[in-house]
């Protein structure tokens, strides 16, 4: 890493040399314009809009514009004669409790590296800004700019990060603000099982830029000759739901299942839902059909019939044959 910055950080009477490095760096793949026809890069020229020529650096002021084509200069000596006071210092004006700064206003971070013999006195603001729990709030002066920036330790190194001045956060003004909404208890209690289905441990490495990745493997394929293969199309986003406690039941079960915690063969409302409507559909369609119940249900109904009558004729038959033989001893008598 390459310092962008030397100063001090000024602590009481303390003073800790200090050389200042980009804690970041962003991962984007960038590309040139060029000519479509034969690759050529684009280049552009800082031209005059008055007199039409080709202007320098040196020639470049800047221009702070008034309104109505009015315009003020400034030159680098205007900007020389500000008054400056922590140009090449971090001054440390309070410590304060981590939770109260919030995350809206951070936004660039630095590693601090002790410079020379400042080492031990850097340790020992390290170690003491640990111990206290609380993050310094300081004013850093970074290319001719005023800046509000907090001091905590990270992996054992100091970490500046710059801050927005309030008056550049903006207040959210929406429409729904003004709106009388009610939340169901149910629906609230809903909610609360679905975040807690989905918590967990917050791990950086465990997620990557996909199409970061995607777009690498279009160019490495490019260079190799080779054809890309076409990643698998991620689910559709699902319209938005009309039935609020629905959705969240079958988001709860969703999250449920992706961690393991019930089968997967298990009906989702959804599931459960869906059958119930193709069993309403199948019983709709048996009461469509009238004339084949009662045939159905007559053919059995006429082989009971048949069948008792024959088994009463068979059961007064042998009655009859008896009869008629005990009548014989009489005539003969």
């Amino acid at each position: 890493m390459r310092a962008i910055w030397k100063g001090a950080v000024s602590f009481g009477l303390v003073s800790i040399g200090v050389k200042l490095y980009s804690a970041t760096e962003e991962k984007d793949i960038r590309f040139h314009q060029v000519h479509r026809d034969d690759g050529g890069r684009i280049r552009y020229k800082r031209t005059c809009s008055v007199c039409g020529e080709e202007v320098s650096y040196d020639d470049i002021a800047k221009g702070y514009d008034l309104g109505g084509g009015e315009l003020v200069i400034l030159t680098d000596a205007d900007f020389a004669d500000l008054p400056l006071t922590s140009s090449r210092a971090i001054d440390v004006l309070e410590f304060v409790p981590a939770e109260q700064v919030d995350p809206i206003l951070y936004n660039k971070a630095y590693f601090l590296e002790p410079e020379g013999t400042a080492t031990k006195p850097y340790v020992l603001l390290r170690d003491a800004l640990a111990d206290s729990e609380r993050v310094a709030i300081v004013k850093v002066a970074l290319r001719q700019r005023e800046q509000l920036a907090t001091l905590r330790v990270r992996d054992g190194v100091l970490l500046l990060n710059t801050m927005l001045w309030p008056d550049e956060v903006r207040t959210p003004d929406f429409g729904f603000l003004d709106e009388d909404l009610k939340v169901r208890p149910p629906e609230l209690a809903m909610a609360a099982s679905l975040i807690d289905s989905m918590a967990g441990e917050f791990r950086p490495d465990a997620f990557t830029d996909d199409y970061r990745a995607a777009l690498q493997e279009v160019i490495d394929a490019k260079v190799e000759g080779r054809e890309v293969v076409q990643p698998a199309e991620e689910e559709a986003t699902p319209a938005a739901a009309v039935d609020l406690m629905a959705a969240l039941k079958a988001s709860v079960e969703r999250a449920r299942v992706a961690r393991g915690e019930t089968g997967a063969g298990e009906p989702t409302p959804i599931s459960s839902a869906r059958s119930a409507k193709q069993a309403a559909k199948k019983t709709t369609a048996g009461k469509t059909t009238p004339k084949k119940t009662p045939a159905t249900k007559a053919e059995p109904a006429k082989k009971t019939a048949a069948k008792k009558a024959t088994e009463k004729k068979a059961t007064k038959s042998p009655a009859k044959k008896t009869t008629g033989k005990k009548a014989a001893p009489r005539r003969s008598a």
